[in-house]
């Protein structure tokens, strides 16, 4: 069986409510199956998917996520609401279908929501860093009144440049729902603005 690249896995997790996602759509095609047979099997294995597994999502985060999506515009005839899948829901999913496909691709799906993960908390602590040292710059053009031009031009460039190396490129995706103020890192691993928190009861298919 041919294998979907990282890269692609990636392009296909969304961020809803301020968590990585990815709807069931998607994760029906990795899987191999139709996402009405996806969402049967968590219908009938309900328990195993609490509300920070999955959770549907309202009429309006579906409108902003297939007009931030281009590979989602079948979305926009369909009536139903999709399912979106945090990465426990995703491996879950893969459990309950417990196909050689679901079971291959579910490795590749955690492995890019892990990757995604470390990619946010790697800049995030290249930021920091940065945003220290432009501070001690300043400082220093305060504190000495022989610091040239040039040089203070000079740092101030290279600091410029250095940002923007370690700042991710900005996506089409938008966030969708509410964005918490902190992503609870628990129940994600691994890029999308009105909507309530997940609940139990917005999560059964």
């Amino acid at each position: 069986m041919s294998t979907v690249p990282a890269p692609h896995i990636e392009g296909r997790i969304q961020r809803v409510r301020g968590l990585r996602v990815m709807l069931d759509a998607d994760l029906a095609a990795l899987y191999g199956v139709e996402t009405k047979r996806l969402n049967e099997q968590v219908k009938r294995n309900r328990e195993r998917f609490p509300a920070d597994f999955l959770f549907q999502l309202t009429a309006a985060e579906k409108a902003e996520v297939v007009a931030n999506c281009g590979h989602l515009q079948k979305l926009k005839f369909s009536k139903a609401l999709p399912y979106a899948f945090t990465e426990h829901g995703a491996i879950q999913a893969a459990n309950v279908l417990a196909s050689s496909q679901a079971v291959e691709m579910g490795i590749f799906v955690v492995r890019a929501f892990v990757h995604l993960r470390e990619a946010a908390s790697v800049h995030a602590d290249l930021a920091k860093r940065l945003a220290d040292l432009e501070m001690k710059t300043e400082g220093l053009e305060l504190s000495h009144d022989a610091f040239s031009r040039n040089t203070r031009l000079q740092l101030r460039q290279l600091l410029d440049a250095m940002r923007e190396l370690t700042t991710p490129p900005a996506s089409s995706k938008r966030p969708i729902g509410f964005v918490y103020p902190q992503e609870s890192e628990g129940h994600t691993s691994g890029g999308k603005k009105v909507g309530a928190a997940p609940s139990a009861q917005g999560a059964k298919p």
